[in-house]
């Protein structure tokens, strides 16, 4: 299965979801954890008073992070996230590396 990480350095899972401007891709079967893709997103967290709830970027990260299963990052507000469930995301809020915790992940998916 295919999970999106938000990420500073692409070592830990340690950017919010809001402020990230790519998501790392990784394929996850069992304990194997590969990075297979990066893309690249509108940042979320910026002001915009004509359109204050951001919904159409919410659905640029949707139609970017398509196939994806699970959406990881260390936070999220609740409205992005009821969003992206709405448009198909499980959406995880954790801390730790990369590789060992969507390892972990993967035995509850």
């Amino acid at each position: 299965m295919l999970i999106a990480v938000a990420t500073k350095e692409g070592r830990k899972i340690d950017q919010h979801f809001g402020h990230a401007e790519r998501f790392l891709l990784y394929e996850v079967e069992g304990s194997s954890v590969k990075l297979v893709d990066e893309k690249k997103v509108e940042r979320y967290c910026t002001y915009d008073e004509e359109h204050p709830l951001r919904g159409h970027v919410l659905r640029g990260i949707s139609d970017a992070l398509q196939g994806c299963r699970a959406i990881v990052c260390s936070q999220i507000g609740p409205a992005p996230q009821e969003e992206m469930g709405r448009l198909g995301f499980e959406v995880f809020t954790l801390d730790g590396e990369i590789h060992a915790s969507l390892a972990e992940l993967a035995k509850v998916l």
